[in-house]
């Protein structure tokens, strides 16, 4: 983390107490989103409370040897120059094939129209690309990575 990052962690931190914060399982600063357009409007959505969630295709985590995200962990929100906007808690993770994502999820991911309709054409056109560039596929079957979260900080 660069010190204006660490900065905004520490300002969140300073408000918990010891427990709160050892119960803490993870932090990460991160960006949404693979291009600066989205990056940047997806900083924005959370930071106004419109994105409230996030997924991913499972076969990453899988490809990458990595675990699922944990309830609990903290993501400092960045924008595309990794500036740091807010922090969000995750508070869910579930998988679900993507063709079983409901419209409430979907809708609660807060991006483009707010649509269900265009959730769906965007995380085709999405998820597909990111198959291909990391060597996995994608259909209608794909395990999906659904994460619920809050902003907790600034409030």
């Amino acid at each position: 983390m660069n010190p204006n990052q660490q900065a905004m962690l520490d300002a969140y931190l300073v408000q918990l107490s010891p427990e709160e914060r050892a119960a803490i399982p993870q932090v990460v600063a991160e960006y949404f989103c693979a291009d600066e357009y989205n990056a940047n409007e997806c900083a924005r959505l959370i930071n106004n409370g419109i994105k409230r969630a996030s997924c991913s295709l499972k076969e990453g985590y899988d490809i990458d040897n990595e675990p699922l995200p944990q309830v609990g962990n903290l993501t400092l929100v960045l924008n595309w120059a990794e500036e740091p906007v807010c922090i969000v808690r995750l508070t869910e993770v579930s998988t679900s094939p993507f063709n079983q994502v409901t419209r409430e999820f979907a809708e609660s991911e807060g991006e483009g129209d707010g649509s269900y309709e265009w959730w769906l054409q965007a995380h085709i056109d999405f998820f597909t690309c990111y198959a291909a560039q990391i060597g996995a596929t994608f259909n209608d079957e794909s395990e999906l990575v659904l994460e619920r979260f809050e902003k907790v900080f600034p409030l």
